[in-house]
């Protein structure tokens, strides 16, 4: 279960609560990603189109509106997901209270964990969690969402939105819109190797790996959204 609680009792409004932050670092950095990926299918056509002031505007005003609208929808997925996850760890607790054979009951909170970390507990390890699991009260008829849940919403809605606007800068502060699309081209580029590059760090990869690789998937992408009218 991706949530639990640290004893026995009384699950709390605290207890409901992650003890991560709001959005970890992989939801942060994808998130960016989508955004950088979403406006670079604009100015990218833009530059094919050898597009003029007015559709210059056009273009902007275009980004903008979609990144704003991908952020609310994956605001509104980010919420649905609490929701979904923490209604399924109450459903697991539940069923530990209907006290299922100790083995059954060991294999319920086995499935909700990573393997690796199965395989790395002693013996009895489980048999400890499900008692104290079973020993919660009060759990909750149904999810609710918590300040958390909603800071995190915020959070993937800005980041989504707020990553248009390295990108699209450029053709607000010149006219030249062949000088405005390298600029932008460049400064997504970078976003994207630098998304990579922290992508591989995470993961303990090659961050020079992922941030190329980044860069090369993106590009991918992209020409295949300008391709097919996205």
């Amino acid at each position: 279960m991706t949530e639990t609680a640290v004893a026995p009792g009384k699950v709390t409004k605290e207890e409901n609560k992650t003890s991560k932050r709001v959005l970890d670092p992989l939801e942060r950095l994808s998130e960016i990603l989508f955004g950088v990926i979403m406006v670079l299918t604009f100015t990218v056509s833009l530059r094919v189109a050898r597009a003029d002031r007015a559709e210059v505007r056009e273009m902007l005003i275009g980004a903008l509106g979609c990144n704003l609208a991908w952020g609310l929808i994956d605001a509104i997925m980010y919420l649905m997901s609490c929701v979904s996850v923490r209604g399924h760890n109450f459903a697991i607790l539940r069923k530990l209270h209907r006290s299922p054979p100790p083995e059954e009951g060991n294999q319920m909170i086995a499935d909700e964990l990573p393997p690796v970390v199965v395989a790395a507990l002693p013996p009895g390890a489980l048999d400890g969690m499900r008692q104290n699991l079973s020993k919660l009260t009060e759990i909750p008829p149904r999810p609710k969402l918590t300040k958390d849940d909603w800071r995190g919403a915020l959070g993937v809605f800005l980041l989504v939105f707020l990553s248009t606007f390295p990108i699209v800068i450029p053709f607000v502060l010149t006219h030249d819109v062949k000088v405005a699309s390298r600029v932008s081209d460049a400064i997504g580029l970078t976003m994207l190797f630098a998304a990579g590059h922290a992508y591989g760090r995470y993961a303990g990869h090659s961050p020079w790996g992922w941030g190329l690789s980044m860069v090369a998937i993106g590009g991918i992408m992209i020409g295949l959204c300008v391709a097919l009218g996205g």
